[in-house]
């Protein structure tokens, strides 16, 4: 007999539609998967005839022959194991057909017959044409979040056999589960002096403007970086659930609710690799820190740390939004629309501020300094340089005005935003910038003044323009720019030889 069931593989961070088929037939006892699996959907073989003899099901001594279609597409995981399992049981004769008719199935076996969940419920899901899909329990909440099918859950091989004769009833759905509490977002309000650097921050959280930090150890470059998801307001319907569909294929934890709101905070170690960074993999593919950032912000300490060539990865994610990913398998493109924060010191030792202090050799600081191209440097918005607080501000300062004072400003901006029809002003094309941030006459003079001096790039003059914006967007002042916006623009984008990092 033949059985055909629906089924999904994870590819990137995006589902494929598969059709799982069964023959049984007459013969020497076997059991073949064909279809281009990997190693892991390969041994679903000895998964699904432990879960099925540990369920009491028979298991049909015949030669059974199991084929994913369509046959060039790479098949991965352990996800189609719950497809299988039926397709088997329907072809033998133990399970009518008529009662998998438009359902789908997700899920892995274990030997003693429980279904589990697998990586990437969501897109696998949104893959699904059938109108019913059958998940593992611990996958409904997630499975549910398209609102698109009927989603059964089932926690065993055993149970969703008795569900599918008539049996027995199908499980219930879980309860949902209260939103468990990671504790408050680090407050801006501990953060004593950094008028600069607050500011920068503002504008950053407002505009979306990629920021760099530069001062030596223990000035709070790495405090305030981590200060900056508490001011971005929560992520809309469509970034969320693009988030959680990143969040997902990677196995991360997701919220209680299965969506991810806020935006999320990644912060890998300098020792990350292109891959990792970027996103990729020889036997799968993954997103990487980029795409996990994505709606949120990507963190980079010691950023002078990197390889360079980890670095210059990213400048074209930082301009197009995403990442496209090509290897001999498979080619895909994850998301990386994500606010880069960077922190570093100007020099190895650290101390290259201060006339005579650094410890370093001209050929270290050279070294360091190359860490750091010229195209990387430019896409940074701001650049600000960090300072360590005077003694009076850390010891018997005021404290800072608190997050959910800043936020309330960078909810406006971002409002002010979405009514020229983008997310945040860093996102404005030239043509958008011309006719809703016109220059006053005194700016269009000292851009002018900047350019033809060469500290400013045709890029760096857009970016200078989106950061006036933003400003005048916090002070409530309206176009055209003004000198004013225009100067504090430039003043948070230090020259790099001010920074003292080339």
């Amino acid at each position: 007999m033949l059985a055909t069931i629906p089924a999904a593989t994870l590819i990137g961070v995006e589902g494929r539609p598969v059709s799982v088929e069964v023959h049984v037939a007459g013969g020497l006892p076997t059991f073949t998967v064909v279809g281009l699996p990997d190693a892991a959907c390969r041994e679903s073989r000895d998964r699904v005839r432990a879960a099925c003899t540990s369920s009491d099901l028979p298991w049909p001594l015949k030669r059974l022959t199991v084929n994913l279609a369509p046959s060039g597409l790479r098949k991965n995981g352990a996800g189609l194991d719950l497809a299988i399992a039926v397709g088997l049981l329907v072809a033998a004769g133990e399970v009518p057909a008529e009662a998998v008719a438009g359902a789908a199935f997700l899920g892995e076996l274990g030997l003693d017959g429980s279904v589990r969940p697998v990586p990437g419920m969501l897109p696998l899901v949104d893959a699904i044409e059938a109108p019913v899909v059958v998940v593992p329990m611990a996958g409904t909440a997630e499975a549910s979040l398209l609102g698109r099918h009927k989603v059964r859950p089932v926690e065993h091989l055993r149970g969703l056999v008795d569900a599918l004769r008539g049996d027995e009833p199908w499980p219930d759905a879980p309860a949902p589960v209260t939103e468990l509490f990671d504790g408050p977002e680090p407050d801006l309000a501990d953060v004593r002096g950094h008028g600069t650097a607050r500011l920068a921050l503002e504008v950053a959280a407002a505009g979306g403007h990629h920021l760099l930090m530069v001062g030596p150890p223990g000035a709070g470059k790495t405090m305030l970086a981590r200060r900056l998801p508490a001011l971005l307001p929560d992520l809309d319907d469509d970034a969320a659930l693009e988030a959680t569909r990143v969040h997902s294929a990677s196995g991360l934890r997701l919220p209680a609710s299965g969506l991810v709101r806020r935006p999320p905070l990644r912060a890998p170690h300098h020792g990350a690799s292109a891959v990792s960074l970027i996103g990729g993999g020889t036997a799968a593919m993954h997103p990487g820190e980029i795409s996990l950032a994505s709606g949120g912000v990507l963190f980079l300490d010691e950023l002078g740390e990197f390889p360079t060539a980890v670095l210059d990865a990213l400048r074209q994610p930082l301009e197009e939004g995403v990442v496209r990913v090509a290897r001999a398998r498979a080619s895909v493109t994850y998301p990386a629309r994500f606010l880069l924060i960077g922190a570093m010191n100007p020099c190895p030792c650290g101390l290259g501020g201060p006339p005579g202090a650094c410890r370093c050799s001209d050929a270290a600081r050279a070294r360091y300094s190359r860490r750091l191209s010229g195209p990387l440097l430019d896409r940074f918005d701001l650049r600000v340089d960090i300072v360590r607080p005077a003694a009076g501000d850390l010891l018997a300062g005021p404290p800072g005005e608190a997050s959910v004072v800043v936020a309330e400003r960078v909810a406006g901006a971002r409002a002010r935003a979405a009514e020229r029809g983008v997310g945040c002003n860093a996102r404005l094309e030239p043509d958008q910038l011309d006719r809703e941030a016109p220059l006053s006459g005194g700016a269009s003079v000292i851009l002018e003044d900047q350019l033809r001096m060469g500290r400013l790039s045709a890029r760096g003059l857009h970016r200078v323009r989106r950061v006036a914006l933003t400003l005048a967007d916090l002070g409530g002042r309206g176009a055209p720019l003004g000198e004013e916006d225009v100067c504090m623009a430039l003043q948070l984008r230090a020259e790099p030889e001010l920074l003292g990092v080339v």
